[in-house]
């Protein structure tokens, strides 16, 4: 007998990793309703992401998740029709430390084992892929050519284009304010507008997915850190990768920054120390902060203009590695949760993963190692090396 409002799955959160696992879950005939307080798709973290893809990661979880992705972004535009921006300019990394040669050179041990193309090149070598870059005291770096990055925001309506098609139902500036839990497991989700039942709810909230854990009795160890971004006026294509830059500095802790198809120059940084909330404003010290960082390690970025600067909210775990897998507590109940700042390169590799926990009894063994590392019971040790 068919229960009133009833769907397989309900997916509390429309953004970078709500929308492609609610795509992935109906292209398997799961019926599925996504709700979410936003007004549109991607208003949470999703629109403040500068949109870089790889699959160059410290662990194999995420290097499993963005070799999918990879795969997905980009063959999208020829098998869907989307223009996403797509563009494999590749990411370097670089090293103008002892401290940062060795992370990267040891890195590469894990990294060629999971099949990931990439190699370290001295100073000469880097040099000859980003010419740009300040060569005082330049040792070298490492280059990964298969990743690169795309619009967010293009790819965001893409994702979610493709799964109202696949028969996705989606409801905006509806709050869950209640999930029940009856004989162990998930019985309903009621809204501020409506009630529904199902028997699996997904918590991608994002940076609100502690919220909606306490609603199951759940403690969810995410909280939001502001990280700000910036983008500069148009220019002439000069730099294909996307660089990053581990060492510290007053105010932050790495930072990063590419080229867009349109011209344009992204960039973001790691704060040091964490700014933790839900501060979403634009600060002062940020532009000056960064542009020294910029005109340090490319000095012919003195003279860009920047159009304008945002803040977004990274959802951070003790690890900096996202959770998810079931809960133990109420049966039905699924986390992917804790994205740190990645959800969007991880989205659509994990939203395939997240639609083969719900409906397949047995999974591979590659996504059982995934779920292992990323399981929401793991001790919380260590930390992620190329954040």
């Amino acid at each position: 007998m068919s229960r009133k409002n009833y769907y397989d799955v309900i997916i509390i959160g429309a953004g970078s990793v709500g929308v492609p696992a609610a795509l992935a879950m109906a292209r398997r005939d799961v019926k599925v309703l996504v709700i979410d307080k936003f007004p549109s798709q991607g208003q949470g973290s999703n629109k403040t992401a500068i949109g870089g893809i790889r699959a160059t990661h410290s662990d194999p979880a995420k290097i499993r998740i963005c070799k999918r992705t990879l795969e997905i972004v980009s063959t999208w535009e020829k098998k869907y029709g989307h223009n996403i921006d797509w563009k494999k300019g590749g990411y370097v990394f670089v090293a103008y430390r002892k401290k940062e040669e060795k992370i990267l050179k040891d890195l590469l041990k894990i990294q060629h084992k999971y099949g990931l193309n990439i190699d370290w090149y001295g100073k000469n070598d880097l040099l000859e892929i980003i010419p740009d870059l300040n060569s005082e005291g330049l040792i070298g770096g490492t280059f990964s050519p298969d990743d690169g990055h795309c619009s967010t925001i293009l790819a965001g309506h893409a994702y979610y284009d493709a799964a109202k098609k696949a028969g996705c139902e989606f409801h905006f500036n509806e709050r869950a304010e209640e999930i029940e839990v009856r004989n162990g497991g998930i019985s309903s989700v009621k809204t501020d507008k409506n009630t529904y039942t199902t028997d699996v709810v997904l918590n991608a909230a994002g940076a609100w997915a502690k919220s909606v854990g306490k609603m199951v009795g759940i403690d969810i160890p995410v909280n939001p850190d502001s990280h700000e971004g910036g983008i500069t006026e148009q220019v002439a294509e000069f730099l294909g990768p996307m660089v990053v830059d581990l060492r510290p500095a007053p105010g932050s802790e790495s930072f990063y920054y590419f080229q867009l198809e349109s011209g344009q120059i992204a960039f973001c940084i790691t704060p040091d120390p964490r700014i933790w909330g839900f501060d979403r404003n634009e600060t002062s010290i940020f532009l000056p902060m960064v542009s020294t960082r910029l005109v340090g390690l490319m000095p012919r970025l003195s003279n860009l203009r920047v159009r304008r600067t945002w803040r977004g909210l990274y959802p951070m775990t003790p690890d900096g590695s996202p959770l998810v897998g079931w809960a133990k507590k109420a049966k039905g109940f699924l986390l992917a949760a804790g994205m740190c700042g990645q959800g969007f390169m991880l989205g659509p590799g994990l939203g395939e993963l997240l639609a083969r926990m719900v409906t397949e009894d047995k999974l591979n063994p590659d996504d059982e190692e995934v779920l292992e590392v990323l399981s929401p019971y793991r001790e919380f040790k260590g930390g992620e090396a190329l954040k």
